[in-house]
């Protein structure tokens, strides 16, 4: 006889204690997320910082840090923390941010690659934000000084040092040069 492994739901997430730190769910079953580090959780304020005097100055929507889970899928449910995400407010519940995890994708995803991420791992997660409709998500190399970003029409743009990340139609105006990530 075969036992099935019971998938768990956002629910279930949330209410394991500190509302499941350090997890994230993919279709029903928990995925462990480490720590990562000084550098990297460096990087992330730096990238929280520049946004959020951004979309604040501009009343553009709410911007989430690595503990912000996002409801990706439904029956087997995925919860997603990206490093770094961004709602517009148009789609923010009664104008606000979620209590819980968003009912639903962030229009940005920042994921910084951490000294233990598998780079298959990382793709994955940038799929999966790009199905559930995520328009723009940005991977950010350490190690290499880059950024790379995908677009929700399937295009791809890997950026140095010297490029400049721009917001695009997610964050209109939004520009960051990419060695101002690194300082």
């Amino acid at each position: 006889m075969t036992i099935a492994a019971k998938l768990l739901t956002a629910d279930d997430l949330w209410n394991m204690p500190g509302n499941g730190d350090g997890y994230e769910l993919v279709l029903g079953e928990l995925r462990p997320m480490p720590p990562s580090g000084q550098q990297h959780s460096s990087i992330g304020v730096t990238i929280i910082t520049a946004l959020q005097l951004f979309v604040k100055v501009h009343k553009l929507g709410k911007v989430t840090g690595p503990d912000g889970g996002y409801i990706l899928h439904r029956n087997a449910d995925t919860v997603r923390a990206p490093d770094v995400g961004f709602v517009t407010a148009d789609r923010l519940p009664n104008g606000r941010t979620a209590q819980k995890w968003f009912p639903g994708h962030p229009d940005l995803a920042v994921e910084i690659i951490s000294p233990t991420d598998v780079y298959g791992d990382v793709d994955e997660k940038v799929q999966e934000f790009l199905d559930a409709g995520t328009r723009l998500v940005w991977v950010v190399n350490p190690r290499h000084k880059t950024v790379t970003v995908f677009r929700n029409d399937n295009s791809i743009t890997a950026l140095g040092p010297t490029d400049q990340l721009s917001g695009e139609s997610v964050l209109p105006g939004f520009t960051l040069t990419v060695s101002e990530i690194f300082e």
